[in-house]
């Protein structure tokens, strides 16, 4: 494993490791991701592998722009109006995968659909360019843990498992993508939410519709996911005598997610600190009541499952 500043140099060394079937943790402004290139299954299958993450996830594939998307999947009128409005950006599209696409199957976990983001991290961009390719990146850490925001925070987790790390600085997001699919009349699911907020999805969509559990059509939708190795205990006004406290405005606590009450703030920071709160050793956190508007619709999910049942 080898963490570098990622200049020119790193990211044309990236794609080359990327082209000889490699793997390269990259930033974007949601979360650094695991970079593999999507249309070769023995590079997806490494992913899986490091990430021990099931095979019924389906992975991301990144694109550059809507011109490159169109190329890898056939996107319904609806899925098009949200790229040209939030591409670059924290918003991934489902749609039917086309025959002649350049993410692989198994990249798709073995359903019909593709999905693909545009992601606007300058560091991401320019690998994209560089490589000139699609490319798979979930979350460059072990399944269901703690998605990672920083370099450091990949090679806490992945260590020799990833042949190289661009250091892009914080994840300025710091939460992963919404994820939007359509049904076979063309009206938009809400199937993950994330960076980009209902409110402006659904300006351009009309009302989401929201899946009800069943296949995980995306990533992120398994019922435990983003966990820390402690219980969380949700909504929680105080911690218990045994639990460490992740304050929200003006709930203090050993961290606070914003102590403004500001939601982008909190986004930010919320992987960063579950892994700080988590590095403790405390066996139980407890969180500070979260807003549920804009982003912090998103917070709470990725709240809710961390603190799900896990299994094993």
């Amino acid at each position: 494993m080898i963490l570098v500043a990622a200049d020119q140099n790193a990211i044309a060394r990236a794609a080359e490791i990327l082209r000889q079937g490699g793997l390269v943790a990259m930033p974007t402004e949601t979360v650094y991701g695991l970079a593999a290139d999507a249309g070769n299954p023995r590079a997806i299958a490494r992913i899986y592998a490091v990430k021990d993450r099931p095979g019924f996830n389906p992975l991301i594939a990144h694109v550059r722009n809507l011109a490159e998307a169109r190329r890898a999947a056939d996107l319904p009128p609806g899925a098009i109006r949200l790229a040209e409005q939030f591409w670059p950006g924290p918003l991934t599209l489902v749609a039917p995968r086309r025959a002649d696409s350049g993410v692989a199957e198994l990249a798709c976990a073995g359903l019909s659909s593709v999905a693909l983001r545009a992601p606007a991290h300058p560091t991401a961009q320019a690998l994209l360019l560089a490589f000139g390719r699609p490319i798979a990146a979930p979350s460059a850490n072990r399944s269901g843990r703690v998605s990672p925001t920083t370099a450091q925070h990949v090679a806490d987790d992945l260590g020799e498992d990833v042949d190289l790390i661009l250091d892009g600085g914080p994840s300025p997001l710091g939460i992963e993508s919404t994820i939007v699919g359509f049904d076979i009349e063309g009206r938009a699911r809400l199937l993950r939410p994330g960076g980009a907020v209902r409110e402006g999805i659904e300006a351009i969509t009309g009302p989401l519709l929201v899946p009800q559990g069943g296949l995980a059509e995306a990533p992120g939708m398994l019922g435990s996911h983003y966990a820390p190795r402690a219980r969380l205990r949700l909504n929680a006004e105080a911690p218990r005598e045994e639990e460490i406290y992740l304050g929200f405005g003006d709930r203090s606590g050993a961290l606070n997610l914003s102590p403004t009450g500001d939601l982008t703030e909190a986004a930010a920071n919320l992987y960063a600190h579950l892994r700080a709160l988590d590095a403790t050793g405390a066996a139980a956190i407890a969180v500070a009541p979260i807003p549920r508007g804009g982003l912090g619709e998103a917070i709470s999910d990725r709240l809710a499952r961390a603190a799900a049942p896990r299994s094993g």
